[in-house]
């Protein structure tokens, strides 16, 4: 596939095997509040078995430095996906594999559109819908237009496109606001937390077919 496709709020070993070549795992890290958090250490022992075609990334609120150091060194993440601040003081290395997420108001909310945060510092960019109290997983879609107005205005960014999306809608999201990547964690699971494999597998398949009519 050409899209990258992050599955996020992974918790088990099972949901791991069905991320796409190309695409990553995403683990939410040190939110207690989230029925997909995860402590250091198991969110270690489930980045270990990532597949090796696929890239593994922490999924944090506003973290410390130290957890930044955490999840790069002990934990082994290859990105880290942050929604709030980043924080001060982290090298040039760390911020550049840093991606944030900036919140986007839902359709008819009349919110400005958001400004991202510079290219240089930070090549790619997630897109989520705003006003949510945890790291997506919520089902509320962003308004697609104003993610569209984003990705037109930046070209060559590398824009990951979340909120709301489902094996049913992956490729109206994909035709509408053309990003480089999605990512879905409410839309793949059977229950808040627990993911349900024939999803993860039809949302693959959309976004094949959807590739294979708009090449």
């Amino acid at each position: 596939m050409k899209t990258f496709v992050k599955f996020c709020g992974l918790t088990s070993a099972e949901a791991l095997a069905e991320v796409p070549a190309g695409g990553a795992a995403g683990f939410v890290v040190d939110v207690p509040t989230s029925t997909r958090n995860l402590p250091l250490d198991r969110a270690a022992e489930l980045v270990a078995l990532v597949p090796s075609e696929a890239e593994a990334w922490g999924v944090v609120i506003s973290p410390s430095v130290e957890l930044i150091h955490h999840l790069f060194e002990d934990v082994g993440v290859d990105r880290i996906q942050v929604y709030g601040d980043v924080p001060e003081g982290l090298d040039f290395l760390e911020i550049h594999h840093l991606v944030p997420s900036v919140p986007v108001g839902v359709a008819g909310s009349g919110a400005p559109d958001p400004v991202t945060p510079p290219a240089e510092s930070y090549p790619r960019v997630h897109l989520d819908a705003s006003g949510g109290p945890l790291p997506g997983g919520s089902g509320v879609r962003p308004d697609w237009e104003v993610c569209a107005r984003l990705v037109d205005a930046n070209p060559g960014r590398k824009f990951i496109l979340a909120g709301g999306l489902t094996p049913q809608n992956v490729a109206e999201a994909l035709a509408t606001v053309r990003p480089w990547g999605v990512d879905i964690s409410s839309g793949i699971e059977r229950e808040p937390g627990v993911k349900d494999i024939g999803k993860m597998r039809a949302l693959v398949q959309a976004v094949v077919e959807f590739e294979a009519t708009h090449a």
